[in-house]
């Protein structure tokens, strides 16, 4: 085998109060990446999209997560990447993620699988640090290993997959772009401890509510007191449809990544229903184009397609 397609799936990050350690696996949207082994030296990028993404390889995210790759298989030239782009940059699903975690899973199917997730965490995150400046794992974790993650750790890399109940998922993308080295630069670099105590409180507890698949406690500790009021005044009409979709019966939810995506968590796929259609009417009443998806959590993540 020397080409393979895979799909590499939209990511939550964050999860409202776990910033930077936890992240899930969406069903949809995906990219759409093809890799194959090449004689010429690096990694030559080709783009079959609008988004005039970077060609170069150190300056692209999939370049990137492919050169530390390749700066571990002396026995592999390169290779060439095709990237078709369904994640919009810049919407807080992970669109950078999915281009560096797809690529290098791809490159590990043509390597016989010579290195493990860990290792493919690794490797994505250089592609995080192009994108935004600092190597994180919230997106780049749930994308290779599938599912809810944990990032424990950064240095030393330490991800726990942890078991969720089947959970739908409704996704408002307001058409506005919130970089997610600029989201990063307004956050505060000191918080209160009183603060800092609610929001362990709240991690530790959404950990657990998706552990032991209770929904109520999920819904509890779907609550981000440092972050979260800090990075919602980027995102017209954020308050109003966090609220509203809380009374239509979602558990709760908040900005995906850095925004300007808003997902809300459901236990019922018509209650995500419902939810959408809450966030369409907010945001036909404000005048701001937007897309919305509903889909619910990917188990798998990054998977290869026979086209």
């Amino acid at each position: 085998m020397n080409q393979i397609t895979v799909h590499s799936p939209a990511t939550v990050a964050n999860v409202v109060c776990g910033f930077d350690i936890l992240g899930f696996a969406l069903n949809e949207p995906n990219d759409e990446l093809t890799i194959s082994l090449s004689d010429v030296r690096g990694v030559t990028i080709i783009n079959e999209d609008d988004y005039q993404l970077p060609t170069k390889a150190e300056d692209n995210v999939s370049g990137a997560a492919l050169l530390a790759l390749l700066s571990e298989t002396p026995d592999i030239k390169g290779f060439q990447l095709i990237s078709k782009k369904n994640i919009k940059p810049g919407s807080g699903i992970g669109s950078s993620a999915a281009s560096a975690a797809g690529s290098v899973v791809a490159a590990n199917i043509l390597l016989n699988n010579r290195f493990s997730k860990e290792d493919l965490v690794r490797f994505a995150m250089f592609g995080e640090k192009v994108a935004s400046g600092v190597k994180h794992a919230d997106n780049i974790a749930p994308a290779i290993y599938g599912g809810v993650t944990l990032i424990r750790s950064i240095f030393p890399l330490d991800v726990i997959s942890i078991d969720a109940p089947e959970l739908y998922v409704t996704i408002v993308h307001p058409q506005i772009e919130v970089k997610t080295s600029d989201a990063r630069q307004i956050l505060k670099q000191r918080i209160l401890l009183k603060d800092a105590i609610k929001q362990w409180g709240n991690i530790a507890g959404l950990v657990a509510g998706f552990i032991n698949h209770d929904y109520d406690l999920i819904g509890r500790s779907l609550e981000d007191v440092i972050i979260e009021p800090v990075r919602s005044i980027l995102i017209p009409g954020f308050d109003e449809i966090k609220l509203k979709c809380k009374e239509a019966g979602a558990l709760g939810g908040g900005i995906s990544g850095s925004g300007p995506s808003i997902f809300m968590l459901s236990q019922h796929a018509s209650t995500a229903k419902i939810v959408e259609d809450v966030m369409k009417d907010i945001y036909n009443r404000i005048g701001l184009a937007y897309h919305t998806h509903v889909t619910t959590i990917n188990k798998q993540g990054v998977k290869q397609i026979v086209l």
